[in-house]
């Protein structure tokens, strides 16, 4: 029989009707893309609710959308919010339901990475967990068709991050998206400064210098950045924006950047909504 992970925050992080889901997700990915622009290995992109951080996630996934029909596989690593994790956990399921359907689990990635160092079937940490929910309609829409490797990261270094990586990289088949916002609940214009820092961190790609609390996915990008390192390739901030400027106060925000990684390319232009106080 087979093990479906149904959808858990359908209704509430995003729409839970498959129209109004679709022309959500269509509407975020109607950005521009540059031409010369490589095709990226891997993006890191936010996970609070659509109408947050969906147009950062947007911008991100439009890049993705390129690679419709040339991968098969998507290695998708977010932080544990709901069970305390000692290490990596994959999930059990056969596959992962959405309202546009359902996404089969990797097996085959998933036995890789149950070979390295502190990765487990852990159920109890995906029942629940949004950050990578969230990121399904939107490779569902660009994607069309793939399987998926879903990874709830808790209490993990970046080697054991980056050592996972490294078992499922795979070649153009192949995509990582790692799941995360930046900062939480600091007022507008503090976190604008205190995200632009973690953005040039990950843009230089130096794990060293982003804190557990400047991103919540910290210890996925902090892996994501060694295993790019190793390969050679670049970090490009694509958006960086905050819920102050979509559908929040500018009170407590929370920040969201999209990245991509790939190889060497002239910069994109960096999309950014920061509005100013009225």
């Amino acid at each position: 029989m087979t093990r479906v992970r149904p959808a858990a925050v359908a209704g509430l992080f995003y729409p839970r009707d498959p129209d109004r889901l679709a022309a959500a997700v269509a509407e975020a990915l109607d950005v521009p893309v540059r031409a010369d622009e490589p095709a990226p290995k891997a993006v890191v992109v936010p996970h609070a609710g659509y109408v947050y951080s969906g147009p950062t996630a947007g911008v991100a996934y439009a890049r993705v959308r390129r690679l419709r029909g040339q991968v098969t596989r998507v290695v998708l690593l977010g932080p544990a919010h709901r069970a305390w994790v000692e290490g990596l956990a994959v999930s059990g399921a056969d596959a992962f339901a959405t309202p546009l359907g359902t996404v089969p689990v990797d097996d085959v990635l998933r036995r890789r990475a149950l070979a390295c160092p502190g990765v487990v079937v852990d159920d109890r940490a995906h029942a629940t967990e949004h950050s990578l929910e969230v990121q399904l309609p939107f490779l569902q829409q660009a994607l069309g068709t793939f399987a998926v490797l879903p990874v709830a990261v808790g209490e993990a270094s970046p080697e054991m991050v980056a050592t996972l990586l490294e078992a499922v990289w795979g070649g153009l088949e192949t995509l990582v998206v790692v799941s995360s916002d930046l900062s939480h609940y600091l007022d507008y214009e503090t976190a604008a400064a205190r995200d632009r820092r973690t953005a040039t961190a990950i843009v230089a790609a130096e794990s060293g210098a982003i804190a557990d609390d400047d991103a919540c996915g910290a210890r996925p990008v902090r892996g994501l950045l060694l295993a790019a390192r190793r390969h050679g390739l670049r970090v490009r901030l694509l958006d960086l924006r905050s819920s102050g400027d979509t559908a929040g106060d500018h009170d407590r925000v929370v920040g969201y950047g999209a990245f991509a990684v790939s190889a060497e390319a002239p910069e994109p232009t960096v999309q950014t909504s920061r509005r100013t106080r009225s």
